[in-house]
């Protein structure tokens, strides 16, 4: 392959070698495995530019997601605990991760059913748009469970035109 990407043709490695000292080029060999090998005419410094431009490319392209952490309490208001889902939504929907951690506090660490009955139900409340990574598990005073965003398939709607 030239500069341009254009193919130049099959070669043996000393033709390869004069066609890029006629060209003033370096000869760089870009599949080593591949039967016959691939190698492309051009400066090394450049195809070493590209490289390092494809990985910053990459790396730009690559989403990161982050673990956003919900606290919830077993004497929550109604109220609270639908905004803490509603929070929960919009970051599962973002493709983040969502960790609900439920705390309890004095005789409530005698009512651990209690407790798992609350994380259950917020992670059913998310249940459409997310998936459990971690089940409910207690661990001292708080039970924790996370969750992981699910991409929803989408539904092609044909547009029928209906004749009278």
């Amino acid at each position: 392959m030239n500069e341009k990407g254009e193919m130049v043709g099959l070669l043996t490695k000393s033709e390869a070698l004069q066609k890029a000292q006629e060209l003033e080029v370096d000869l760089v060999e870009i599949a080593p495995n591949a039967k016959p090998p691939v190698a492309k005419l051009i400066e090394f410094s450049k195809f070493k530019y590209q490289q390092k431009q494809k990985l910053q490319d990459e790396k730009k392209k690559a989403k990161i997601s982050e673990i956003k952490e919900l606290r919830l309490t077993p004497v929550m208001a109604q109220g609270d605990f639908d905004l803490r889902v509603r929070r929960a939504r919009a970051f599962l929907e973002g493709g983040d991760k969502v960790r609900f951690v439920v705390k309890s506090k004095g005789r409530m660490n005698a009512r651990r059913d209690i407790i798992e009955k609350i994380a259950l139900r917020a992670i059913d409340a998310v249940s459409d748009c997310s998936a459990v990574e971690i089940a409910p598990k207690q661990i001292g005073k708080i039970m924790m469970a996370q969750l992981t965003p699910v991409k929803k398939a989408k539904v092609k709607k044909s547009n029928e035109s209906t004749q009278v």
